[in-house]
C-alpha cells in the first residue's frame, strides 16, 4: 500500500487542531456522496452543515473527519474552521513537496479545457497532479492543494473568478511556477462596474503568486493583452506570448480541421513544427500553443506534449461529440452544455459552419447566457449576426434573455422559443433527423444539459 495522503497527527500538526483517534487517509472530500474508503472528510459549512453528514461519510467508509464541533462514529481532528483548515492543508502539502513545479491557468474561455490539457501532458512526462473537474474557486483550489501526493513532479491548478479579489489568495496559495490567462471576455460583468475591463484586472491577479522569474503565459490577440502583459512584468515575470502575430513566441501559421481533429503548423520560439489535434474546433489552435508554452515552462519536453495533444478529446459538456443512432440512420450531438458566454458561442458557431460533414442541417439549440448585467439583452441579441454568417439553418432558444436573440433572427431560422430548456427539448427531439448535426450550448445554470441528455437519450449514442 502507498503511503498515506494524511495522518490524523499530520493534519493536526498542518491545521493547529486537536485529534481525537488516529486514522490514515488515502483521499480527501467534502462532499458525502463522493466519499471513497479511506478518505478524510471535511465538514464545512454551506447552504447545509457539513457535520450533518459526517454519519454517513463514516459509513461510507471514511477514514476520519475534519470537523470544528466533535462528532460520533470516527475520529476526528477538530479545528475552529474548517474551510481555513483545508486550506492549511493546502499549504502544507505544497511546501512538503518542494520539487513540485506548479502551473495555474485562469480566463474568461478555454480555462478547463487548456488545464486539463496540461494535464495531459503532466501525466505523460511522470507523476502528476491537478485539478478535477472545474474546482477552481476558494474551496476548489485548497482542495486540489490538499490532495497532491508528497511524490508527484507537476501539477496544474485552474483559478476562476467572479468578483474582484478572488482569484489573488488563491494564486498565492497555489505560488505557481507558471501561469495562463487563456481569454478575457465578457463573463460575470453584471459583478463588475467597470465591465470587462474589470474582469481583466482580476484575472490579472493570477500574477500575485508568482515568484521572480516565473512564467505568465498570455494570448497576444486578447483586447486586454497590454493591460495582462504590464501587471505581469511588474510581478518580475517573464512573459510569453501565443497568437497570431508574426512576432509571438507562439505563432499559430496555419489550422486546418478535419471531422476528427486538425493538422497544426505553429512557429514556437521561431522554429515551425507541424503537429495534431483531436479536436477540430477553431479555438484549439490558439489553446494548444497556450498549452505547449505551459508544459515548457513546466519542464515537458516538446515531443511529449505533441503527444498528449494528439490524443486529448474534447471534454464532457465542452464540445464532446457523440453519434445518436435513430431510425433511418442517426445525427451527431455536439454537448456544449456546461458553459456559455459571447465569446465561446461565437466560437462555436464558427466551428460549426466550418464543418464539412455535414449531410443534414447544422443546428443550435441555445439557452441563457448567465451574468452579463445590462449588457445581458444587446449580447445575445448580437449572436444573431454571427448565426448567419456561419450558416447555421436552424435556431432553437430557450430562457427569458435567449429571447432577445429568437426575436432578432430572420424568420427562416427561428425553430422555436420556450421559457426554460426542460419546455425546449420535446422540441427539439421531434425535429432533429438522420444526417443532422446539433450542437447544445448554455451557461450551465440555465440546465442546458436537459436538451442534451435528451437528445442522447433518443437512441444508442457513440462518441466519436
Amino acid at each position: 500500500m502507498s503511503d498515506p495522503l494524511w495522518t490524523a497527527r499530520e493534519v493536526a500538526a498542518a491545521t493547529g487542531g486537536l485529534a481525537d483517534g488516529e486514522f490514515s487517509a488515502q483521499g480527501i472530500t467534502f462532499d458525502s456522496r463522493e466519499v471513497q474508503p479511506g478518505d478524510l472528510f471535511v465538514a464545512l459549512q454551506g447552504v447545509r452543515d457539513g457535520h450533518e453528514f459526517v454519519a454517513g461519510a463514516f459509513a461510507a467508509g471514511a477514514a476520519g473527519a475534519l470537523v470544528s464541533s466533535p462528532v460520533p462514529g470516527g475520529p476526528f481532528v477538530l479545528v475552529a474552521d474548517t474551510l481555513q483548515a483545508l486550506e492549511a492543508l493546502g499549504r502544507d502539502a505544497r511546501d512538503r513537496a518542494p520539487q513540485v513545479r506548479r502551473g495555474a491557468v485562469t480566463g474568461s474561455v478555454g480555462k478547463t479545457s487548456v488545464t486539463q490539457a496540461i494535464r495531459a501532458g503532466l501525466d505523460l512526462a511522470g507523476p502528476a497532479h491537478g485539478s478535477v473537474k472545474s474546482f477552481n474557486n476558494h474551496i476548489g483550489v485548497p482542495l486540489t492543494l490538499a490532495r497532491m501526493p508528497r511524490d508527484v513532479e507537476r501539477a496544474v491548478f485552474e483559478i476562476g473568478m467572479n468578483h474582484a479579489g478572488e482569484i489573488g489568495p488563491l494564486s498565492r496559495m497555489v505560488q505557481p511556477h507558471a501561469v495562463c490567462v487563456t481569454t478575457v471576455g465578457p463573463v460575470h460583468i453584471e459583478n463588475f462596474p467597470d465591465g470587462e475591463e474589470g474582469v481583466a484586472r482580476a484575472k490579472a491577479e493570477i500574477f500575485e503568486g508568482l515568484g521572480p522569474g516565473g512564467v505568465a503565459v498570455l494570448n497576444g490577440d486578447d483586447r486586454w493583452f497590454d493591460l495582462l502583459k504590464q501587471a505581469a512584468l511588474e510581478r518580475g515575470a517573464r512573459v510569453a506570448v501565443f497568437g497570431s502575430d508574426p512576432g509571438g513566441d507562439a505563432v499559430l501559421v496555419d489550422f486546418r480541421p478535419d471531422p476528427e481533429g486538425a493538422d497544426v503548423t505553429a512557429r514556437i520560439w521561431g522554429e515551425e513544427i507541424t503537429y495534431r489535434l483531436a479536436q477540430p474546433g477553431f479555438h484549439w489552435g490558439p489553446n494548444s500553443l497556450a498549452t505547449l508554452l505551459m508544459l515548457e515552462a513546466l519542464d515537458v519536453p516538446m515531443p511529449t506534449a505533441l503527444e498528449a495533444l494528439a490524443s486529448f478529446r474534447p471534454l464532457a459538456g465542452r464540445g464532446a461529440a457523440r453519434q445518436v443512432a435513430v431510425p433511418g440512420g442517426s445525427f451527431l450531438l455536439i454537448d456544449e452544455s456546461y458553459n456559455a458566454n459571447p465569446i465561446s458561442m461565437v466560437a462555436g458557431f464558427r466551428n460549426l459552419g466550418a464543418r464539412r460533414d455535414v449531410a443534414g442541417r447544422r443546428i443550435v439549440v441555445l439557452t441563457d447566457m448567465l451574468e452579463l448585467g445590462d449588457q445581458s439583452q444587446a449580447l445575445h441579441a448580437g449572436l444573431a449576426e454571427p448565426i448567419i454568417q456561419a450558416e447555421i439553418d436552424l435556431v432553437f432558444t430557450a430562457g427569458k434573455a435567449m429571447q432577445s436573440l429568437d426575436q432578432a433572427l430572420p424568420a427562416e431560422k427561428r425553430c422555436g422559443w420556450a421559457e426554460d430548456a426542460a419546455a425546449l427539448a420535446p422540441a427539439v427531439t421531434a425535429a432533429v433527423r438522420p444526417g443532422d448535426v446539433v450542437m447544445v450550448k448554455g451557461s450551465n445554470g440555465s440546465r442546458a444539459s436537459l436538451i442534451a441528455k435528451a437528445l442522447a437519450e433518443m437512441g444508442a449514442a457513440r462518441e466519436v
